[in-house]
């Protein structure tokens, strides 16, 4: 029987990517898969409401798998035993269905402060509240406030791949 695995949201951010490098040493240690999601949609900045006609759904689809292949490429290597997948949709519900399957979530927060998360929402909070297993959320060493490492603080060196 095959463990369940770590299921770790990424969007190309710096904190996404700090999520990754966690859940990919965790699963090291634990001897567990890492799956890797990414969710997208059609950018708000697309156009002033767009004919769903006039939208090429495959262009989008294809930039997200090319973007979450490279951001695992780039930070794991090609020996990396991961898999990963994207789907079409806002990333809350996508990883607390996802969730269904895995022993542990794992996300990063961008820490957006209170008002902000108030008005947009927050996807590591709706997971923390709706997730059907544990979920781990990282977060930068510095709180967002200087440039982000591929490390977690106190990590002096990556863990070999």
């Amino acid at each position: 029987m095959t463990a369940a695995p770590v299921v770790v949201g990424v969007d190309g951010s710096e904190e996404s990517r700090l999520a990754l490098r966690w859940a990919f040493e965790y699963a090291q240690i634990s001897g567990v898969p890492v799956e890797v999601l990414m969710a997208w949609d059609i950018p708000p900045t697309y156009g002033w409401a767009p004919s769903y006609d006039d939208v090429d759904f495959e262009k989008f689809a294809k930039k997200a798998q090319e973007t979450v292949e490279e951001i695992v490429r780039g930070m794991l290597g090609d020996n990396a035993s991961v898999t990963w997948r994207v789907e079409r949709g806002h990333p809350a519900p996508i990883l607390v269905a996802a969730s269904e399957h895995a022993q542990l979530l794992v996300v990063g927060s961008r820490g957006h402060g209170a008002f902000a998360e108030m008005l947009l929402g927050s996807v590591s909070q709706h997971c923390v509240h709706h997730a059907h297993c544990p979920v781990v959320v990282i977060r930068r060493p510095d709180g967002g406030r200087g440039p982000a490492t591929d490390r977690p603080a106190g990590r002096s060196r990556p863990l070999p791949v």
